[in-house]
């Protein structure tokens, strides 16, 4: 089991086997059985919000983790027969779950750079290839001295819950101090599978026992680009109607997770988003300038609870717009670059 990217337009994960980053929320499902529609003209569309402060958000205090359980925003729990995490200064051992994917490996190139000693676990990487859903020995060793976990491992093919309770189990046996969860903005309030399942390991974290940390944020630059890339390859670009989004560099948000990671726990960290809220269509046309492709777009009105969640922006985070790299900026990268296809 190793981090991948959730890279179809139906937010679940990437079946690309080459690994990638739980890179946030999606686009509802059901693109391509939808009634198309005629876009928009582009002069109505929303503008660009930078540091929007309507709309949905998580803000700081007490917060609903899902099925009524509240959460402290910015308050940890301490362990419970476990080991103690040190502290910031400190130089620990750190063990990255899917330390190979788009989120983790930054995550674990912070870490070495601050001076610790970081594991990378992935199901193909040695000296620490496991599959976290099967558990077992290597598990065990992989976590044997670690003071804090950093779980960014999901994947494609389910079992993100069994993996969690292995890991959780393993950690706990092993006296670790602080277990760090990367979760997606939004998974206690769009009623989406794949979001589901966030919300599952979020509630396995909390119970755990175990010192935590849980940082939401929103979808990464990296899933936004795969997803209109995909898209872009057929002369009409079908997209959801209404939807807005808020892409962030995947870079801050390992930033952000190192930092958590190096310290105490704080149990459910602020939300993280990017710097802009844009409406899809928007950031579909950036993208097709940004490529030199010509193509029609076309917004599609969908139906279902998940679609309405997204469509009133429960996976938004307009109150938490810290990140600074914004998505035309990621484009400029990726295509000046030369390392993205058109």
């Amino acid at each position: 089991m190793e981090s991948r990217g959730t890279g179809d337009p139906a937010g679940a994960p990437s079946q690309n086997r080459s690994g990638g980053g739980d890179d946030g929320p999606c686009p509802p499902p059901g693109l391509t059985t939808a009634r198309m529609r005629p876009v928009a003209d582009p002069a109505k569309l929303d503008p660009v919000r930078r540091r929007r402060t309507d709309g949905v958000g998580t803000g700081p205090g007490d917060v609903t983790s899902g099925g009524g359980r509240r959460v402290q925003v910015g308050e940890g729990r301490p362990s419970e027969g476990a080991g103690r995490p040190k502290g910031l200064n400190s130089m620990s051992t750190i063990l990255v779950t899917g330390g190979s994917g788009t989120l983790g490996r930054h995550v674990t190139d912070r870490l070495r750079t601050d001076g610790h000693e970081v594991r990378a676990l992935s199901r193909h990487t040695q000296p620490y290839a496991v599959d976290l859903r099967e558990g077992g020995s290597g598990l065990d060793r992989a976590v044997d001295g670690a003071d804090t976990v950093v779980h960014c491992a999901t994947s494609a093919r389910g079992g993100d819950e069994k993996a969690a309770r292995n890991l959780i189990a393993a950690a706990r046996r092993a006296g670790v101090g602080h277990l760090v969860y990367i979760s997606i903005v939004g998974v206690d309030r769009v009623p989406y599978p794949y979001y589901r399942t966030k919300l599952a390991v979020e509630r396995l974290v909390e119970d755990s026992g175990t010192g935590f940390t849980v940082l939401r944020a929103t979808q990464f630059h990296d899933l936004v680009f795969r997803v209109l890339q995909g898209l872009a390859k057929s002369p009409v670009v079908p997209l959801p109607a209404r939807v807005k989004d808020q892409p962030v560099e995947v870079t801050e948000v390992a930033e952000r997770l190192a930092q958590l990671a190096q310290g105490t726990p704080v149990g459910r960290a602020e939300d993280m988003g990017g710097p802009e809220v844009r409406t899809f269509d928007s950031l579909a046309r950036a993208y097709l300038r940004a490529a030199g492709r010509r193509r029609a777009v076309v917004k599609v009105p969908l139906r279902g609870a998940a679609y309405d969640a997204f469509r009133a922006g429960g996976h938004l985070a307009p109150q938490h717009a810290v990140g600074i790299r914004t998505f035309d900026e990621y484009l400029t990268t990726r295509f000046n670059g030369g390392g993205a296809r058109r």
